[in-house]
């Protein structure tokens, strides 16, 4: 499959933002650990951003700086929503409320909870009705979601939105999931052009692992590895650097897949 890239959103402890980041993942800048502050998600009608989550906000911030980039209009666009665990911090208040004497569960909480709940939040804010998926596939989310996103693309020959995200596991969770960064991505895919940010052949191959970022940036890396969405910086880092490169992301126990970035043009306009 080969697709281009239109559009980046991205959202990290210091990483706010794609034409932020950049020279960072790059290579060029060191990375440096920051407080993210809330983000504002300023597509979110009120209401409904009053009453959303950390997840929806981080998710639909990043959605919405990736459609600006591309400058289409988010009610054309299907979207790919991809996380590994979706909602943990609702499904903390939720085991909280049950384990608690006075077990009822407010509606809002309730309908929080589901793995989608990001998907429906955007298609609340840009009237969007198009199709939409959410999907879960573990450490591999990330990869998934590519796969589902570039297959659409390749199918269809519209704009697809990827967007990966997974938030801070509160603990007792954390336990048994311990993801203490949160992270969100967001990626306008559609059919190859010589006017996209960067044009990706995509390969499925049958090997275990997955590539680490081959630098000196030990925290950038262990973010990387710490949360599921954040497996995408692989890829960010070769878009970021504009030379061709191949690298690879483990999905499944036994295979990976192979990403060839064949051209970039991250000219200025385009931050």
């Amino acid at each position: 499959m080969r697709v281009s890239i239109y559009g980046i959103g991205l959202l990290a402890s210091g990483l706010e933002g794609w034409g932020a980041s950049r020279e960072i993942l790059a290579g060029h800048k060191p990375y440096q650990h920051g407080v993210v502050p809330d983000p504002e998600a300023i597509i979110l009608p009120p209401n409904e951003r009053r009453r959303s989550s950390d997840g929806v906000r981080w998710a639909v911030q990043v959605a919405q700086e990736a459609i600006n980039q591309s400058g289409l209009d988010p009610r054309d666009v299907p979207t790919v929503f991809a996380s590994s665990g979706g909602e943990m911090g609702v499904f903390d208040q939720l085991c909280r409320v049950l384990a608690s004497e006075d077990r009822r569960v407010s509606p809002t909480l309730f309908h929080q909870s589901v793995h989608n709940t990001a998907a429906g939040y955007w298609g609340i804010a840009t009237s969007g009705q198009q199709s939409s998926t959410a999907l879960s596939c573990y450490d591999d989310s990330f990869a998934a979601g590519w796969l589902e996103a570039s297959a659409l693309v390749c199918s269809e020959q519209r704009p697809v939105l990827l967007v990966a995200y997974d938030m801070v596991v509160p603990s007792p969770l954390d336990e048994a999931r311990p993801i203490a960064e949160g992270f969100a991505v967001a990626i306008i895919l559609g059919p190859p052009s010589d006017a996209s940010m960067a044009t990706v052949q995509t390969s499925l191959e049958e090997a275990a692992g997955d590539d680490s970022l081959c630098r000196s940036e030990r925290k950038l890396e262990q973010l990387r590895q710490d949360n599921p969405a954040a497996r995408s910086l692989s890829l960010l880092c070769a878009i970021a650097e504009a030379v061709p490169k191949t690298v690879k992301l483990a999905v499944l126990d036994s295979q990976h897949i192979m990403l060839t970035i064949e051209s970039c043009r991250l000219s200025t306009e385009m931050n």
